[in-house]
């Protein structure tokens, strides 16, 4: 018999409004969002606590941290994803595109490629039924590399890579524009400083200018065989939104400047920051701050990047700053869920998967109170 579970009397979160309601859900599936504060026998009595759909996640870099717990330890790999999967589910979120490097430099054994193998230990355990969540694929492309092209081509239509980014780290633009903020950063991460930062500075200009160019063209035609969204990363300029705009890209990650993310909205490119950046009141490398952004309306998606407890709480935050609860919690669930083609997930309407959240407001804190993916309680 197929399982049915109602919540009621509660606050639905829904794309342009709230509104006091109930959801029913049958099997995987939401049947009926209905309005109005009644609890039927046999529902549960939300007492007036929030429900909204179950978050969209596009980047986190959470999974190379479960992997990697600290500099050269390599994690067991099935017992590092089962953590990262019950994490983001514990924290709301239902859906993950998780990020993973290609681009590799084995010369200077600093980025060593390991996607492939990870994503397919990541399928094995979908394929067992042993995630809580579901989960796709986010390959970040770095053009600034050696082996870029050999990785992609190691990845079919059938690895469920739902997005690939462009991201480029060379020295001197972008995200480390700022030499120094870069130095720091290398410094606290592999130890470089003096002579071995300068010349790691050159030695990656140095790459860029051999490898760059080509790199870039097939990531574009990689995205395409995988059926993928392109998105680009760090753009700066108005001349890379044009750039990114030629190559059909419609999601922008992280733009470090108001300059740029204004020239995105203009091509019709959705703009994706932080929610560390938001929370914190600005980027740890000096670009621009998502606040400012969400200010001038210039802001669509949030990601939770390197904190997935973020995700919820910035999108709540989000909601204050605007007025607008409804509008905040778009930018972490139908918002996303629209950018990357996924119809079926992203708000409260019948006929939609059942990834549901349920939480209240603990003073200006949301505190989680059920999770169900797929109709299926995971947290």
């Amino acid at each position: 018999m197929t399982e049915e579970m109602i919540l009621a009397n509660a606050t639905l979160v829904l794309p342009d409004e709230t509104v006091t309601g109930s959801v029913r859900i049958v099997g995987e599936t939401i049947a009926e969002v209905a309005t109005g504060g009644t609890v039927p026998a046999g529902a549960v009595d939300c007492e007036g606590e929030f429900v909204c759909p179950g978050l969209v996640e596009l980047h986190t870099d959470n999974l190379e941290r479960h992997i990697q717990p600290r500099p050269k330890v390599d994690w067991p790999h099935a017992a590092a994803i089962l953590a990262h999967d019950a994490e983001l589910a514990s924290t709301g979120i239902t859906t993950v595109f998780d990020a993973m490097r290609v681009g590799s430099i084995p010369s200077g054994q600093r980025y060593i490629k390991y996607a492939r193998g990870l994503s397919r230990e990541l399928w094995h355990l979908r394929e067992q039924d042993a995630l809580k969540i579901s989960h796709f694929l986010h390959l970040r492309a770095e053009v600034c590399s050696e082996t870029l092209i050999e990785e992609l081509d190691e990845f079919g239509p059938e690895d469920r890579v739902g997005l690939v980014s462009l991201m480029d780290h060379t020295p001197g633009q972008r995200q480390f524009r700022d030499l120094s903020k870069l130095e720091g950063y290398l410094k606290g991460k592999l130890g470089l400083e003096g002579d071995g930062f300068l010349q790691h500075v050159a030695d990656l200009k140095a790459m860029r200018d051999r490898n760059g160019d080509k790199h870039e063209a097939e990531t574009v035609k990689a995205a395409q065989r995988f059926g993928a969204m392109l998105a680009s990363h760090d753009d700066t300029t108005d001349e890379q939104v044009r750039v990114s705009a030629g190559h059909g890209i419609r999601l922008a990650e992280f733009p470090t400047t108001v300059e740029a993310a204004r020239a995105c909205h203009d091509h019709g490119i959705k703009v994706m920051m932080g929610a560390p950046n938001l929370i914190r009141g600005g980027s740890h490398s000096g670009n621009v701050a998502a606040r400012e952004l969400a200010e001038l309306d210039h802001l669509d998606i949030l990601s939770s990047d390197y904190v997935p407890a973020a995700l919820l709480l910035s999108a709540v935050r989000l909601g204050e700053m605007w007025g607008d609860l409804a509008r905040g919690l778009r930018t972490v669930t139908l918002s996303p869920a629209q950018a990357v083609g996924l119809g079926d997930r992203g708000e409260l309407r019948a006929g939609a998967r059942a990834d549901v959240i349920r939480f209240r407001m603990r003073g200006d804190v949301p505190a989680l109170n059920g999770i169900w993916s797929r109709g299926r309680r995971v947290s």
